[in-house]
């Protein structure tokens, strides 16, 4: 384990944490709330007290080689560490006194899960409720995809970071160096983001507001400012904005980065997109249909249907409605999307549309085999032939999400909840969608301390594709001679 580049790195990022929450202390200011800002203050103080005298001493620990072991290590320690040092705000204001549910809070909102143990969440400070939605448009793209576009990194090194962290089972440079990768993606996203602040501003919504719930659908988080979510509005016009952002934001990067450049060939060979807007539409069809008899028009039960479909496949987990009134087949429906996910390359949650196709292929190719045991099939994606080995990690990654999803279940079932409500909040926090059924409907303060820390814990899973997390675990990833 090369120890001097890894606390290097991570240094580096707890500095532009450090740097970050001046923002939201700035907010606090702005609306006179002192508390608020010396609360941010004390904690960007103790980050960067953390991090600068280690970037000191390890200055040059990022010349040495990074291998696969020291960026999934890299990876898994900063997401901790900016979560746990994130909690630190609530915790001294007094909005959440209590340290593990600010850590849930902050995971969730690193993550972009979305799911809160606040029962009024209007009674937040506006500082505290801008950072708690800052940190989906933090975690949207990934923490260090974040840092590298403003850190100097060697190429490879970003390269290896970006790899270990980008959610989907490839990710591939965009142009020579993985640095200026960084960059192409991070300018799509706040070129994007500042589209849909425009088009919120023109809802009528305040500028506070419209940030908050850009914030919350770039990174496909979730967190609004208002108790009801997107209901709060009850406008057709905000909830359509807002669930074709949330569409656009789970489609792969890569295919706007296509689009800018005019390689549309590369566009339309594209399967993920593709499977993913008709998932979209006959999910939508379905839950339209079947929901007609709630609403009593067509044209306001597809309305939403389309937002909790696109709210749901995209793990953002804005409401407009309340869906756990739906019949149950609506409701079994979007535990699916759930488990689905967005697309690869995306800042959406989930298995990912593009692994659900390698499955569903891989499972066909089989059953083609045993019927015709000497023909020669393969599995095919955008035209051409997949990897076994591409194949077979799709495989081991599911069989991993649905371990994962059955231990966490048993652990809380401790507290003596629902079915219901233990399994859709851990599919919720495994999926980074944030909404469950049952008692966790509302909010995850239902839930024990142990609980939270689980569900803290498959969100950090999640968000990070299990292996990270689960090598950075492991007792003997930090011997000399592991691997």
């Amino acid at each position: 384990m090369n120890y001097k580049s890894v606390y290097n790195i991570v240094c580096r990022m707890l500095a532009v944490e450090a740097v970050l929450l001046l923002i939201p202390a700035g907010v606090s200011l702005a609306y006179g709330e002192m508390r608020s800002f010396f609360c941010f203050l004390i904690t960007a103080g103790i980050t960067a007290v953390l991090s600068i005298p280690a970037i000191i001493i390890f200055r040059k620990g990022d010349r040495h080689a990074l291998y696969a072991k020291e960026g999934l290590v890299t990876v898994s320690l900063a997401w901790i560490l900016w979560s746990a040092l994130g909690a630190l705000p609530f915790v001294l204001e007094g909005c959440i006194p209590n340290y593990i549910d600010a850590l849930f809070e902050t995971v969730s909102g690193f993550t972009t899960t979305g799911a809160s143990i606040l029962k009024n969440i209007e009674a937040l400070p506006k500082g505290m409720l801008f950072w708690r939605s800052f940190t989906h448009w933090i975690g949207g793209m990934g923490v260090l995809v974040f840092v590298m576009t403003i850190v100097p990194l060697s190429d490879d090194h970003s390269m290896l970071l970006m790899r270990a962290e980008m959610p989907g089972p490839t990710v591939g440079k965009l142009v020579p160096k993985g640095k200026s990768t960084a960059k192409i993606l991070y300018l799509i996203y706040i070129c994007m983001t500042l589209a849909e602040i425009v088009f919120l501003l023109f809802g009528g919504m305040s500028v506070f507001d419209a940030f908050i719930h850009a914030f919350g659908t770039a990174g496909t988080g979730g967190f609004s400012s208002y108790n009801a979510s997107i209901a709060h509005f009850n406008s057709i016009y905000i909830e359509m904005v807002i669930a074709v952002f949330m569409l656009l934001f789970g489609i792969n990067f890569n295919i706007y980065f296509f689009i800018l450049i005019r390689k549309i060939k590369g566009v339309l060979r594209n399967d993920e997109w593709k499977v993913y807007l008709s998932i979209i539409a006959v999910a939508t069809g379905i839950i339209a249909v079947a929901t007609l008899g709630i609403y009593g028009a067509f044209g306001t039960s597809l309305r939403y249907a389309f937002f909790q479909v696109v709210s749901f496949i995209t793990s953002t987990g804005y409401v407009s409605t309340s869906f756990v009134a739906w019949p149950a087949v609506c409701r079994s429906i979007l535990l699916m999307l759930m488990v689905i996910g967005a697309c690869a390359g995306s800042t959406g949650g989930g298995l990912k549309v593009s692994r659900a196709i390698i499955l569903f292929r891989g499972l066909k190719k089989e059953l083609h085999q045993m019927l015709h045991p000497k023909a020669v099939s393969h599995v095919k994606m955008d035209g051409a032939i997949v990897d076994e080995k591409a194949v077979k990690s799709a495989a081991i990654y599911f069989f991993a999400l649905f371990a994962i999803i059955g231990v966490s279940a048993f652990a809380i079932s401790t507290d003596n909840l629902s079915l219901e409500t233990n399994l859709s909040a851990v599919l919720s926090c495994t999926g980074n969608t944030g909404p469950g059924y049952g008692a966790a409907s509302s909010n995850f303060a239902c839930f024990s301390w142990f609980s939270k820390i689980i569900l803290s814990l498959d969100m950090l899973f999640g968000r990070l594709e299990i292996f990270p997390l689960l090598i950075a675990l492991t007792p003997g990833v930090w011997k000399k001679k592991f691997f």
